[in-house]
């Protein structure tokens, strides 16, 4: 149905119109006339349907009509919590798409940037907020952030937030909002904690399906070809892949950081426009990749989980498990970025040997019907016959197509003023005791001790009769008295209890004895 035939308020018409965005889809559908209404909802619908809006426009209509008299006001009037900052960063890019003609300020928050453009953001006054738990609760204690005027408030994936132990600190922002608020709770599946939570915050709220109750099947409009392959070959197979027809954009999966940094590596050194997303990046370098894929600068993002959810990027017709998900749950999330809002895609899944028994069981639990996936290579026939890849493709790109894409080197880096940077290369935190910086060469000992110099060099200016402590420091000495100089130390050398004689490096004289004998 037509947005305007469910009675969203005409500016956001516009400019939804202008977005190209004129019908719903099934969960928009449902949820608007009641959201619109200001009931509580509880939506479940899976990843790619649309649930942005189905809770972003209800949001935009409520300050284009009943907060309109409002909204010169500092303090927000909406809150979106979601559970990871890539999926922040889209519901707010999606909110100001659609609130463009509307004026809506929207602000997102969450850790990795600097807390000053943010809390700046918030004193100058926004409308709805967008947020990962965390940072909102930290903004809120320190008083930043007022959640005292609140009308709206979602809370998005939830079973996400669950699944990352955000719970606890998303009921302690329930509780900083007002009690008579809007809240709506969207999340793909509902264990006991989020119904618990519904149950607790949500009043008389509508639970609404845009699908049938199987959740857990995967997207429609997927094809899904599971291949056995050998570690050694993956890349090479991998690197055909990424050479079937019309592929447009594609998003590589890996389980571990260290293994997304080998297959962007090796893809680069094959010709492709690679970037990676991983949670040993800083902020600014996984948005940074993250703006060059949606903008096409690079057509190959090599992840792991931490991007499966929250993505939502156009074109992107194929996803590559380079390696097998744990889960049958983690394999719908990644497959997920591709097929989205109506549009085909392709799912392509490598298992190893050692991957076979937790390929069966989410084989199982979705039915994929593949329990024994065909074992291939990267010259196995069937592989170029079932993804469409021409005959005569080898592990490289040609020369030809190469330098198409302008890479991630185009795509300049932001600078977010980003917290938590680990410590700089000096002394750890427990070296503090630790004052002598070099160890002295033998032959300086005698002067050392003697007070002539140390394992450095004296300070310029000091007198030969001054004594560099060990802090670096020079004593004054001398006739005048002025200061008196600490005894120096001398380390006696012994052998078998009786001390050895040694010449004194230097021809003065020896230094007085130490009461203290080295052990």
């Amino acid at each position: 149905m037509p947005f305007r035939d469910l009675g969203v308020d005409e500016v956001i018409c516009a400019a939804l119109d202008d977005a190209g965005i004129r019908t719903t889809f099934p969960i928009q559908a449902l949820t608007l006339p009641l959201a619109i209404d200001g009931q509580d909802i509880i939506g479940q619908a899976r990843t790619g349907t649309g649930k942005t809006l189905a809770f972003g426009v209800p949001m935009l209509h409520r300050l284009a009509t009943t907060l309109a008299a409002g909204r010169a006001a500092r303090q927000p009037a909406c809150l979106v919590v979601v559970p990871t900052r890539e999926l922040a960063i889209q519901v707010a890019e999606d909110l100001q798409q659609a609130g463009t003609r509307l004026g809506a300020r929207v602000l997102t928050v969450y850790g990795g940037r600097a807390y000053e453009p943010q809390i700046e953001a918030l004193t100058a006054g926004t409308d709805i907020v967008v947020g990962t738990p965390g940072r909102l609760l930290d903004l809120a204690n320190r008083r930043n952030l007022d959640l005292s005027q609140i009308r709206s408030l979602v809370l998005d994936e939830a079973d996400k937030m669950l699944d990352l132990g955000f719970l606890p600190d998303v009921e302690k922002l329930l509780r900083l909002t007002p009690a008579d608020r809007q809240t709506m709770l969207f999340s793909a599946t509902m264990p006991g904690e989020v119904v618990t939570l519904a149950r607790r915050h949500l009043r008389r709220p509508t639970n609404i399906r845009a699908e049938e109750p199987d959740e857990s099947a995967p997207p429609p409009l997927t094809a899904q070809y599971v291949y056995r392959t050998h570690h050694l070959d993956k890349i090479e197979v991998l690197a055909r892949v990424l050479q079937a027809k019309d592929r447009g954009l594609a998003m590589v999966f890996s389980q571990t950081k260290r293994a997304a940094d080998q297959v962007a590596t090796a893809l680069t050194d094959r010709g492709f426009a690679a970037a990676t997303v991983h949670g040993d990046l800083g902020q600014a370098q996984r948005e940074r990749a993250l703006r060059a894929f949606r903008g096409g600068k690079v057509d190959v993002l090599v992840a792991t989980d931490v991007a499966a959810r929250g993505i939502d990027v156009d074109d992107v017709t194929h996803v590559i498990n380079y390696e097998c998900p744990d889960d049958e749950k983690a394999y719908l999330h990644r497959i997920g970025r591709t097929g989205r809002a109506g549009r085909v895609g392709v799912a392509v899944t490598f298992v190893d040997w050692r991957d076979m028994q937790r390929w069966k069981l989410i084989n199982d639990a979705l039915g994929i019907g593949q329990p024994e996936p065909a074992e291939t290579y990267s010259t196995s026939e069937h592989l170029f016959t079932d993804l469409s890849i021409p005959p005569g493709i080898t592990g490289s790109l040609p020369r030809e197509l190469r330098g198409i894409r302008a890479g991630l080197s185009a795509e300049a880096e932001e600078d977010l003023g980003e917290t938590g940077h680990t410590r700089s290369r000096g002394r750890s935190p427990g070296d503090q005791s630790r004052s002598r910086s070099k160890p002295r060469r033998a032959g300086d000992r005698a002067g050392t001790r003697a007070g002539t110099g140390s394992g450095n060099a004296a300070p310029e200016g000091a007198s030969a009769g001054g004594t560099v402590t060990a802090g670096g420091t020079v004593t004054a000495g001398g006739a005048d008295g002025a200061a008196e100089p600490r005894a120096p130390r001398r380390r006696r050398r012994t052998r078998s209890g009786h001390e050895v004689a040694r010449e004194a490096a230097t021809g003065s004289a020896p230094p007085p004895e130490s009461t203290q004998q080295a052990s």
